[in-house]
């Protein structure tokens, strides 16, 4: 609380001379807080974007969004600049499961965490002493209902204006430009604190010393429960639903005690959600389009108007308000035509999901949930370690639309800002500007698939399956029926259920190739194997060109990752087998292919020094071949080997596999068995 001498008004206005505190309207408080921090520039799917650092803080925070978190921040600048946006409210449409509720609720409580910094807190004003003056019965203090800002009634302290400007100025020190900038601010007071107001100054004989000993200033409370600075109104059926929710209402106990009827303090405010943020907070419409008529009527007011209006009584508000609303909901509302005054005043933003498997991999780690996992009898259940990506790149594949110039694999792989064969990001980016031309909104770019709730139910599923239990492990491609359960069960319309079911088929087939290199791995006892042959071949198609080859084939190069000078013999045998693993018979090919790779060796090593060509497939899938052909004559043999342990040798090896799986590759007994397993089987070749 604060002591007497620092609850006065004019202490108040002191301090916000001497900048102690400040006075900000919601946008500008909300845009202060997004900019004060760390910007960064961010490629996203071919366009050049910004990533705010405050959107990436805690431990469950946003995963990607650029495009919205952007469209968002724009919105509030323009809106704290005085732009159009101020008269406006900000809706989030789109699929259910893909994050716009959870973004409104993580912004919420970072302003909550923020406004709670002393040089940042909000304040407002109380009449106290007031039972005494006999038209308040027993009440003897009144809050302003709308928590208005005691800057705002410093401005309205005289009826005139100027007067106003001349009190700061004289009195209180404000030059003349920081009043003109108060002054943009500008609101009148509430009707009951105007009321109360010029009633005290009735009894005092318009004395203002005498005035202001009856205003006492307070930190507006931060309470999350309360619902004060940020509050959410979730859509209610239409019984329950009522404008008092969003308004407040007339109060019997009020009225006992108030004898004037004219007294506009007989409404409790605070009954409504919008007066408790009224005083620069945020207002979260939950599903906004699902309220009945009367309400999104008084929604129009509202975001309109910025007022709070009861039987022609007038309460200013200040408040950034935030929707979120479904597809089907927002289209339902927008055929009904006469409802269009209402989607004018909104900035509607619509939220696709999330179309990079590399950030999924973080979404999907929320999914599977970051506390130890048990099986039901509460034994320790372990995660395989390619539970991740089989989830990660299933749901993605589902969220990618038809193309005729990307496949599926080749539209994953751009949008994650990886390699795909010939295929660049120019093509993506024309096919994504191709689809968001199209009016149904559904059609477009990742509007459309398997969102996180879905995924949290495959999961689910999952964790509640003998098999998981009994084997006391997650084994990565049981999420794969998991997944399948879930489209069958809550996908409705046929054309996308199919869709989905085929995108699983794809996933499943870039599981089996994850399968291949693990093995490689395993068989080879080291976790990089793979990709030190990759970067091997790499460095050979660098070195068979260099000036500095000596006879012998020895080449010295300098290693991006650890700058130290290195020298390696270049294999002209090996870079053929692999080169005609690709599928690369003539001459130009060969040469089309390596110029390639520089180009992206060039490119991606001057940004990452650890870019180690693990996302090109293609290149992986022939380095292993080569080398399983090389050591053990092909994969074929490998898996003879492992399905057929009845000799000794064999035998070794399977278990010699099973120990590097169990002891480097984080692999439990189960998931490296049923692994191996999965390898022996053609399930799922492509």
């Amino acid at each position: 609380m604060l002591n007497h001498g620092e609850s006065t008004l004019l202490h108040h206005l002191k301090s916000v001379k001497e900048g102690k505190r400040r006075f900000e309207n919601a946008f500008e408080g909300v845009a202060r807080m997004i900019l004060e921090d760390d910007i960064s520039k961010v490629v996203v799917k071919g366009k050049s974007t910004y990533d705010f650092k405050i959107f990436n803080t805690g431990n469950k925070h946003i995963i990607g969004m650029y495009n919205e978190i952007n469209s968002f921040v724009s919105f509030v600048k323009d809106a704290a600049e005085g732009g159009s946006s101020k008269e406006m409210a900000y809706v989030l449409v789109g699929e259910p499961g893909n994050g716009k509720t959870f973004f409104v609720e993580f912004l919420c409580a970072l302003y909550r965490s923020f406004m709670a910094k002393p040089q940042n807190r909000k304040y407002s004003f109380r009449f106290k002493d007031l039972s005494h003056f006999g038209n308040y019965g027993k009440i003897n203090t009144i809050e302003s209902q709308t928590y208005e800002d005691p800057m705002i009634l410093a401005m309205n302290l005289f009826e005139d204006i100027d007067q106003n400007k001349t009190f700061l100025g004289k009195e209180i020190g404000f030059s003349d430009k920081k009043i003109e900038e108060l002054y943009e601010n500008y609101r009148p007071l509430g009707a009951c604190s105007a009321y109360i107001w010029y009633n005290l100054k009735e009894k005092k004989d318009s004395d203002l010393a005498e005035i202001l000993k009856h205003i006492d200033i307070f930190p507006v409370p931060l309470i999350e429960s309360l619902g004060t600075l940020t509050g959410k109104y979730p859509a209610k059926d239409k019984i329950t639903s009522s404008a008092v929710d969003l308004l407040g209402e007339e109060s019997i106990q009020r009225i006992l005690h108030i004898t004037d009827t004219n007294n506009p303090y007989r409404f409790d405010l605070r009954r409504g959600a919008l007066a408790r943020v009224a005083g620069g907070g945020i207002h979260f419409a939950d599903e906004i389009f699902k309220n009945k008529k009367d309400l999104v009527q008084v929604y129009l007011g509202v975001i309109q108007n910025r007022n709070v209006e009861m039987d022609g009584f007038k309460w200013p508000i200040d408040t950034l308000i935030i929707a979120t609303s479904n597809n089907s909901e927002f289209n339902r509302f927008l055929a009904e035509k006469e409802e269009a005054p209402i989607v004018d005043r909104c900035r509607i933003c619509y939220v696709s999901h999330n179309t990079d498997y590399k950030l999924q991999e973080q979404l999907t780690a929320y999914a599977i949930g970051k506390g130890a996992k048990t099986t039901i009898n509460d034994k320790k259940l372990h995660q395989d370690p390619n539970l991740n990506y089989a989830a990660s790149v299933a749901v993605v594949l589902t969220r990618l639309p038809r193309s005729e110039k990307l496949a599926p694999v080749e539209a994953m792989k751009l949008a994650a800002g990886e390699v795909a064969g010939e295929k660049s990001i120019k093509t993506l980016v024309e096919v994504i500007d191709t689809l968001n031309q199209d009016p149904d909104i559904t059609k477009r770019f990742g509007q459309k698939g398997l969102g996180q709730r879905n995924l949290g139910r495959a999961m689910q599923l999952m964790l509640e399956s003998s098999d998981t239990n009994e084997g006391r492990c997650m084994f990565a491609f049981d999420i794969f029926k998991a997944i399948e359960r879930v489209t069958l069960d809550y996908v409705t319309e046929p054309n996308y259920r199919s869709k989905y079911l085929e995108d699983l088929k794809t996933a499943k087939g870039l599981y089996r190739e994850k399968i291949m290199t693990e093995m490689f791995n395993a068989y080879m006892d080291e976790p990089y194997a793979i990709r030190k042959d990759v970067m091997n071949y790499v460095n050979m198609i660098i070195g068979i060109d260099a000036e500095n080859l000596a006879p012998d084939m020895m080449w010295k190069y300098k290693d991006p990752q650890t700058g130290e000078l290195k020298a390696m013999r270049v294999d002209e045998r090996y870079i053929k087998s692999v080169e005609e693993g690709l599928g690369l018979k003539t001459r130009e090919q060969v040469e089309s292919f390596r110029t390639s790779i520089r180009k992206i060796y060039g490119q991606k090593i001057s940004i990452d020094p650890n870019y180690d060509f693990m996302d090109n497939l293609e290149l992986v899938k022939a380095v292993t071949d080569v080398r399983l052909k090389s050591d053990i004559a092909g994969s074929g043999s490998l898996i003879g080997a492992l399905a057929n342990r009845t000799n000794e040798e064999n035998q070794k090896l399977y278990d010699r596999m099973i120990d590097t799986m169990l002891n480097k590759l984080h692999y439990c007994k189960t998931c490296a068995q049923k692994t191996i397993e999965y390898f022996c089987t053609q399930e799922d070749e492509k």
